[in-house]
């Protein structure tokens, strides 16, 4: 069963999905297209990357991934394909896979398939879907493009560090309007090592317990907790966390550490 999934900023409103949809499938009519999202707000490659690095090692291996975010025309824009942990990568050179990896990749190509004019403005479904379509079919990446070392650097915002403080903000706001912040459960329990915290946010706003489910409070409650991203949230239990609590991407959040007693991991 060939996968591709589709992780793009198309929406739901226009034509271009099924455009897009339409394009592979004339290529590979035996593919198997998964949606990852189309609502990535406009360009976002941080949001897009977030995505895609919290969903793609749950697929089987060989899967396809094509990103189309921030993939119009540009006469001076690389289009890759990637091989990353038994997965195919395949998008515009915008930063976005250095966001998305941990490690380099195995093998990277730039392709080299040739521009369809009649599709000139929108080569995520010519040149990116023809690229998936030939990976998902069992071919090489030597096959359509050439070598290349490295890709396009996008810093990301880390949390800012100290012996006593977490420093952090907010990097995605899910359907539910949970809050997730750019601290890792690695990052936390490091500098926890065991004490006391409390988190501190908008409004004066603060919480002092680390849950390990939603409904672990009662419903309309705020709490935080490690969700299936590892990444903290900030949620209400069956409320909107975003909006009660005033907090939109980008805002900070701010750990404190107390000394002495032990508290959950």
């Amino acid at each position: 069963m060939a996968i591709i999934t589709l992780t793009t900023d198309l929406g739901h409103k226009d034509f271009y999905q099924a455009v897009l949809k339409g394009s592979i499938l004339s290529q590979f009519p035996g593919a198997n297209l998964v949606d990852i999202t189309h609502d990535i707000p406009a360009f976002n490659i941080l949001q897009a990357a977030f995505v895609l690095k919290n969903a793609f090692h749950y697929f089987p291996k060989s899967t396809v991934h094509l990103i189309g975010i921030d993939s119009v025309f540009d006469e001076n824009a690389r289009y890759l394909a990637l091989k990353y942990s038994d997965h195919y990568f395949v998008g515009s050179d915008n930063g976005l896979f250095s966001l998305l990896f941990d490690e380099d990749p195995s093998e990277i190509v730039e392709l080299t398939i040739l521009q369809d004019l009649k599709l000139l403005h929108f080569p995520l479904s010519d040149i990116l879907a023809k690229a998936a379509a030939h990976l998902a079919k069992g071919g090489t990446l030597a096959e359509i493009g050439l070598p290349v070392q490295t890709v396009k650097e996008k810093i990301s915002l880390n949390p800012v560090i100290e012996q006593n403080m977490i420093r952090g903000s907010v990097i995605y706001i899910d359907s539910f309007q949970n809050v997730i912040t750019n601290i890792n459960k690695s990052i936390f329990t490091e500098v926890q090592r065991k004490r006391n915290f409390t988190l501190f946010f908008r409004r004066n706003e603060s919480i002092s317990e680390l849950s390990w489910h939603y409904n672990e409070v009662p419903e309309g409650e705020k709490l935080c907790l490690f969700g299936i991203s590892n990444h903290l949230e900030i949620a209400i239990n069956k409320g909107n966390a975003s909006g009660l609590l005033g907090l939109k991407l980008g805002d900070i959040v701010r750990i404190e550490f107390h000394p002495s007693s032990l508290t959950q991991n």
